[in-house]
């Protein structure tokens, strides 16, 4: 089926397929064609150009575009989103000033979504995920990841991604799925930190080989969590069994896992609220890209990771929602764009230049997702009529897309 759209007011991020990210000055730019036209063939981009040279095209559907934006659609790299139950309680507690240790002291943290998912059956757990799945799409996502994480026993993280492998088989979005046993600590293994890491490696990342459940290998480094001799074990299990490190490092301290990351070639590390001027050069030139999650910050009151610096050094950078139930209960990408914009000083270009080809590249996606290429993957955006693409950030906390594509079907 060929899909035309004409008339687009701007054809934002076209690419040819030798740029899989960019960084620093690059970051900067967004390849742009004014009144243009774009042909789907089934799921591929076929052809664009401009309005002046449109040729004759036998097309089966055609979708006028005038006033509009065309872009790929948003890829977010780093969630949480399959999870059971929620957490308002636990924010009602923090606005009435309970610190995050008191919090957990009464039963709450990821422990606490640990025990409701544990509790909850797969069919459930799929369908509350699928809800938060198709309110995604419609604000523009249309390539995922999904980490487990919140179930922290083999039976429930193999559970987080069957469910997570199953979405995938709903909707033409493109899903990722990231092995995040080492997100807590169990109550059972409180004082047996050794004995949960051995479990993981030893028992749970088998299964998860077996079944084809994971894409990658995460864990949480953190002071008080997960050091970085864990770390270590972790990436090492993961690698024997194909599976690329994408880690959660440097959200409240720097404690080496930036280091730690790049040695194992871990496509991301993620969060990165705290950054010295060493982790900032251990990035340099590595093939891992960092990743930050502004919305995080926003909803936990912590600081946001420094972007500008980041990128006036000539590193990449990737954005994501950190989608979950505890720290950033919310899968919205235009309010992403629109924070690191506003909190941490990125201009429109970088921000979606973050937002899609870098998230794609954060995701291993970079050959078929994230920009405006002949032969990748129709994954599009059709805004509303708007002024400029400067007014997707500026117009924070709404959203803009009229239509969506996913795999060229129109999804609304």
């Amino acid at each position: 089926m060929k899909t035309l759209i004409k008339n687009i007011k701007q054809l934002i991020q076209v690419r040819d397929h030798h740029t899989t990210k960019v960084s620093g000055l690059e970051m900067n730019y967004l390849p742009t064609l004014t009144n243009a036209w774009l042909l789907i063939n089934d799921d591929k981009i076929e052809n664009y150009g401009g309005m002046e040279n449109l040729p004759k095209i036998e097309a089966d559907r055609e979708i006028d575009a005038t006033g509009r934006m065309v872009l790929p659609s948003w890829v977010d790299s780093h969630t949480h989103l399959v999870y059971a139950g929620h957490r308002e309680q636990e924010f009602i507690d923090k606005i009435k000033g309970l610190s995050y240790e008191e919090i957990a002291a009464k039963g709450g943290g990821i422990v606490n979504s640990a025990k409701t998912l544990q509790h909850t059956n797969e069919e459930e757990l799929y369908l509350q995920s699928l809800q938060r799945l198709e309110q995604v799409i419609k604000m523009g996502t249309g390539a995922i990841e999904i980490k487990s994480g919140y179930g922290l026993t083999p039976e429930a993280e193999l559970k987080m991604l069957r469910v997570a492998k199953k979405l995938q088989k709903a909707h033409p979005i493109t899903i990722k799925t990231t092995f995040l046993g080492a997100h807590a600590l169990p109550a059972k293994f409180k004082n047996n930190k050794q004995g949960y890491i051995n479990q993981i490696c030893e028992e749970m990342l088998p299964q998860i080989a077996e079944e084809n459940l994971a894409d990658f290998i995460d864990i949480f480094c953190e002071q008080g969590y997960f050091d970085l001799n864990d770390t270590k074990q972790v990436l090492e299990a993961g690698k024997k069994y194909g599976l690329r490190g994408k880690i959660h490092v440097n959200q409240f301290n720097s404690i080496g896992g930036v280091k730690m990351g790049v040695d194992y070639n871990s496509l991301s590390v993620d969060h990165l609220e705290v950054m010295n001027d060493e982790d900032i050069e251990t990035l340099k030139g590595s093939e891992t890209i960092p990743v930050a999650l502004p919305s995080c910050s926003l909803f936990i009151k912590i600081p946001y990771a420094p972007a500008r610096k980041m990128i006036d050094a000539g590193l990449p950078l990737a954005i994501a929602t950190d989608y979950n139930p505890g720290s950033s209960p919310n899968g919205n990408m235009n309010l992403v764009v629109s924070l690191a914009c506003i909190k941490m000083g990125m201009t429109p270009e970088e921000a979606i230049n973050a937002a899609t080809i870098n998230a794609a590249y954060a995701m291993g996606l970079e050959k078929t997702h994230g920009s405006i290429t002949k032969g990748k993957t129709a994954n599009l955006m059709i805004t509303d009529v708007i002024p400029s693409y400067g007014f997707l950030p500026y117009s924070f906390g709404n959203n803009h897309i009229h239509q969506v594509i996913l795999a060229g079907k129109l999804i609304q």
